[in-house]
């Protein structure tokens, strides 16, 4: 048995566990058989607290992480995140040490990725290559610095993949079970 933990996007720019790329991430990992959680961050939506740039996030995710592992001891753990989500699950994935991590849109340029070492698993990013919020240029090239290297898939699509969504499920989807077939 499999839980997918996923991180949302920013909480000053509007985003929550409700994002439409968060819930394909779900969608996708649930098709998968995974179980999956979604959460708010501090401050967001019911969640007491205030915006903390990332620490105070990772802190949540590892609340959540305890919590889950607690509630299912026998489940493997995947880790996913959306843009700024997929900061704050950099930030922990070597704490939680899942079996697969999916980030997408990563915002290499907005947040220090370079302080943070990769996960010890099978890592799939996904890039819009017309994303106007997070440089496509800029997460090529921090792909590219990887050792072992992410598995890249880019698709022709802007940073909240409109009228691009189940595209973006087959991508994560197809990414993992990848990954999976290669082990």
């Amino acid at each position: 048995n499999r839980v997918a933990l996923i991180c949302h996007p920013h909480p000053l720019y509007g985003g929550t566990m409700r994002n439409k790329v968060t819930h394909m991430l779900e969608k996708a990992f649930r098709d998968m058989g995974a179980h999956t959680i979604r959460f708010n961050f501090r401050g967001v939506g019911e969640s007491d607290g205030v915006f903390d740039d990332g620490v105070g996030e990772s802190e949540d995710l590892m609340a959540v992480y305890e919590w889950a592992k607690t509630t299912m001891p026998h489940c493997k753990f995947w880790l996913a995140g959306f843009s700024f989500g997929s900061y704050v699950a950099l930030r922990a994935v070597r704490d939680i040490e899942p079996e697969q991590f999916v980030t997408v849109a990563p915002p290499v340029e907005r947040y220090d990725y370079t302080e943070l070492d990769p996960p010890d698993c099978p890592w799939l990013v996904i890039q819009g290559d017309e994303d106007d919020v997070v440089s496509p240029r800029a997460v090529y090239e921090y792909v590219e610095q990887q050792k072992p290297k992410p598995q890249l898939v880019t698709m022709k699509a802007g940073h909240f993949f409109h009228r691009r969504l189940l595209d973006l499920k087959g991508a994560i989807k197809n990414g993992i079970l990848r990954q999976v077939n290669n082990d």
